[in-house]
């Protein structure tokens, strides 16, 4: 939801839909391997979901030391610099990652989804449902977040406190980066 923002604030709702295109598609990987089994191999090796614990936590922090220097392709700036030179493709990889890369989303889908799942009917359909209402909520908040960075954005241009953004967002992004990785 940061990325969201934080794209939305920076390069717009339009182009910030790449992202959540990869976005949605990361979430859908993750929540069909949850149900289909990864719970149960990320029980037997603990040790592949520690890497991907330690990877996203990592690449959280990454994104937030480059907003904090007000750099990167998440940096807010509101000139005429803005980062509208991003490609729709990095976008979406960037979402992808970042939804494949979070322990967090593994953590909830594999403890919480396949409890949803009753063995005496067909699992497909059952999958469908839940897969569905999961990328609806996330498509849902997702939108929330970058209008209220484009909403932000109108608010900053007037103020001038755009590095002052950019460090609360990087330093928060860096916070959870810790929290993830800790946690």
């Amino acid at each position: 939801m940061t990325l969201s923002l934080t794209l939305g604030m920076s390069i717009g709702v339009r182009r910030t839909m790449y992202m959540m295109w990869g976005e949605l598609i990361g979430v859908a990987l993750v929540s069909v391997l949850a149900v289909v089994g990864v719970a149960s191999i990320m029980l037997n090796y603990p040790s592949a979901f520690m890497i991907l614990k330690y990877g996203g936590g990592a690449y959280l922090i990454y994104l937030g030391i480059q907003m904090w220097r007000s750099r990167g392709k998440m940096a807010i700036e509101l000139g005429d610099h803005s980062p509208k030179n991003v490609s729709g493709r990095q976008l979406a990889t960037q979402g992808f990652v970042t939804a494949i890369a979070n322990p967090k989303g593994w953590a909830f889908t594999v403890s919480l989804l396949p409890s949803f799942i009753n063995p005496e009917l067909p699992m497909p359909p059952q999958l469908a449902a839940l897969v569905v209402i999961i990328l609806l909520s996330e498509f849902t908040f997702l939108m929330l977040y970058a209008t209220g960075g484009k909403t932000l954005r109108r608010v900053l241009q007037r103020s001038d406190n755009v590095r002052l953004i950019n460090r609360l967002s990087g330093s928060l992004m860096m916070v959870v980066g810790i929290w993830l990785a800790l946690g």
